[in-house]
């Protein structure tokens, strides 16, 4: 015979099941290390959102980040707190008027340089930065990574810009690393592809920081699973992050002294969607075990509305980094939330190694 369960035992049931749920998403992740990583090394990359993204970690700590690889991004706060200006003139154009300009972001930074809310961004000026997009690309079309490209060439020194457009690569992260990768002109899930022996982010490693020694085959450091929720000011589901994100480290790094790379997945490319693969085959970790380079790979999830834990409506349906104001009006500035939780997550890999874990600072 059936045992009947009513209302408040149903959902004594649902709670219990859902702090299940919870432990085991946490349970394997720990507090992420002070490794003791060279502050002055702090470079960044990303693809699509996260390529937007790292041009807003780029300009907002331009006294602290010293280079950028971008890939099939554009110009830094293009959307200005608009998902429609995201969607259109940010992505696809209809028309060469509508594309954005340099000067409008000139004048986007030099507002918030004037409010406080990013660095002076003199701090740019001795920048490096990698930026690459596909004739296939139809998502970020060519127009306005070219836009994002005209204004980094009147702040830095031309040989500090390298602008690779590739024929034939569509939306996606190149990668020589994934056996499994997409056919070079795909702009579909994993958004890992293979152009040839056209090697991102080795390329982009090697221009940020200079003659790299030679990848391995084989990546023989260590993956952390660590939780994203104590570098939030709020919890991380508030921001569409997830609940852990991954640091790559060699083991040469547990001595301290590494460079720092932070890699940001793109929209539908996070743990949600596909795993561990961006972590594990975008192609960072075989250069940086001969490199001595940390790779950090903070997190986002998808999340459309409400949320469990969460009464903020964010809508965020694809897993992208905010790039256009999802979780509030500061989003590109130091004040952004994603913005501020990253920043703090360096903060602790550059913390002296004999340091406990504890809250970094903010």
């Amino acid at each position: 015979m059936k045992r009947r369960i009513g209302v408040s035992g149903w959902l004594q049931h649902v709670a219990l099941g859902m702090v299940c749920l919870l432990s085991g998403t946490t349970v394997s992740a720990q507090a992420l290390p002070a490794l003791g990583a060279d502050a002055a090394t702090v470079t960044v990359s990303g693809v699509s959102s996260g390529a937007y993204m790292a041009v807003q970690l780029q300009v907002a700590h331009s006294s602290l980040v010293r280079g950028a690889g971008v890939i099939a991004g554009g110009p830094y706060d293009c959307a200005e707190g608009s998902m429609w200006r995201a969607l259109g003139d940010c992505m696809a154009p209809r028309t060469p008027d509508r594309v954005p300009s340099a000067d409008a972001t000139v004048a986007r930074i030099e507002a918030w340089a004037r409010a406080g809310r990013i660095d002076d961004p003199v701090g740019l000026a001795d920048d490096r930065v990698w930026v690459l997009s596909g004739s296939a690309d139809r998502t970020v079309e060519r127009p306005v990574v070219d836009s994002l490209v005209t204004f980094y060439r009147r702040r830095l020194a031309d040989e500090a810009v390298r602008y690779v457009r590739h024929e034939g690569a569509g939306h996606a992260m190149i990668s020589i690393a994934d056996p499994a990768a997409n056919a070079c002109d795909t702009s579909a899930p994993p958004f890992i592809n293979r152009c040839g022996e056209l090697d991102a982010a080795g390329a982009l490693l090697a221009h940020l920081y200079g003659p790299l020694a030679p990848r391995v085959a084989r990546a023989g450091g260590e993956v952390i699973a660590f939780e994203q929720r104590e570098f939030a000011v709020v919890p991380p589901i508030e921001l569409s992050m997830a609940a852990q994100g991954y640091a790559y480290v060699p083991q040469a790094c547990r001595e301290g002294g590494c460079r720092l790379h932070v890699a940001l997945h793109g929209c539908r490319q996070g743990e949600g969607e596909i795993g561990r693969r961006f972590v594990e085959r975008a192609g960072y970790n075989e250069w940086a075990d001969t490199n001595r380079i940390v790779v950090l790979y903070p997190q986002v999830a998808a999340r459309s509305g409400l949320a469990w834990g969460s009464w903020r409506w964010v809508y965020n349906p694809k897993g992208c980094w905010d790039w256009w104001g999802y979780s509030g009006p500061t989003y590109a500035t130091r004040d952004g939330g994603q913005v501020r939780a990253i920043r703090a997550m360096i903060d602790r890999l550059t913390a002296p190694a004999a340091v406990e874990p504890g809250r970094a600072a903010r």
